[in-house]
C-alpha cells in the first residue's frame, strides 16, 4: 500500500432482503475502497465471519429471520472493538434506534433505496463521523431532551447533629476552644468533626464548607 493511501475496508454485509443485498453487494464490489468479506442473509451466516476478527465494518439490517441486528453488532464489538457498525433499516422507532446505538452502531440510515449513498456513508464512518438519517437524528434529540437532568451528587453521608452544630459555629467564626466550650466537648475532638465535615461536603477549608452547606440548605446564615 502506498504512503497516504487509505487501507481497504473489510465489509460484512448482513441484509435479508435479496434485491437490496444484491444492490449493496454490487456497490461494494465495484468500489476499490472496500473488500467484501461476505454478503449474508441471516444472523447465523454472519456470526462465523464476525467472530474471526476479519471485519472492519458491519453493515446490518435489524430485523433478521433468525435474530436481531444488535446481536451481530455486539458480537463484532466483543471480537474487534476497533471495528465499526452501521445500521440500514426500515425501523425508525425510538426503541430500535436507541438499542442499536447502545449496542455500538456508529451510523443509522433508513432503508430508502433511492437515497442511501452507501460509499459516502462508509467514508463518513472512516473519517470519524456518524452518518445518520435526519429522521433518526430527530429520534435521538427527542430522546435526549426527554431525559431528566442528572441529579447532583449526593453527600458521602449525612451530617450528624454534632457536625451540624460545629458547622454553624465555624460559619459564625468561633474558635475551636469556643466551639468546645459551647458544645461541652473536648477541644481535641473539634478538628476531628471538622475533618469529617470537609470530607462530606468535599471542601478544603472553612469558607468552602460554609458555602457548600449553605448552598445545599444544611445551614441558614
Amino acid at each position: 500500500m502506498e504512503e497516504g493511501q487509505a487501507a481497504v475496508c473489510r465489509v460484512l454485509l448482513l441484509e435479508d432482503d435479496e434485491p437490496l443485498r444484491q444492490r449493496f453487494t454490487r456497490i461494494l464490489q465495484d468500489w476499490p475502497g472496500a473488500s467484501l468479506v461476505a454478503a449474508c442473509a441471516s444472523l447465523g451466516e454472519a456470526l462465523p465471519h464476525l467472530r474471526d476478527a476479519g471485519v472492519d465494518l458491519l453493515i446490518t439490517d435489524l430485523r433478521l429471520p433468525d435474530g436481531h441486528g444488535t446481536q451481530a453488532i455486539r458480537t463484532l464489538r466483543a471480537t474487534n472493538p476497533q471495528a465499526e457498525a452501521m445500521v440500514i433499516s426500515v425501523l425508525a422507532d425510538d426503541r430500535s434506534v436507541i438499542e442499536a446505538i447502545e449496542a455500538g452502531a456508529a451510523g443509522y440510515l433508513l432503508k430508502d433505496a433511492d437515497s442511501i449513498e452507501l460509499v459516502e456513508a462508509i467514508e463518513e464512518l472512516r473519517a470519524g463521523r456518524s452518518p445518520i438519517s435526519s429522521s433518526i437524528a430527530r429520534v435521538i434529540v427527542r430522546r435526549l431532551n426527554a431525559s431528566p437532568p442528572a441529579p447532583p451528587p449526593p453527600l458521602a453521608a449525612a451530617l450528624t447533629a454534632r457536625e451540624t452544630d460545629i458547622l454553624w459555629g465555624i460559619a459564625k467564626g468561633f474558635t475551636y476552644a469556643e466551639l468546645a466550650q459551647q458544645l461541652g466537648i473536648s477541644k481535641q475532638t473539634v478538628p476531628v468533626h471538622i475533618k469529617n465535615i470537609y470530607r462530606k461536603l468535599e471542601a478544603n477549608n472553612r469558607s468552602e464548607a460554609v458555602f457548600e452547606a449553605s448552598r445545599r440548605g444544611l445551614i441558614r446564615l
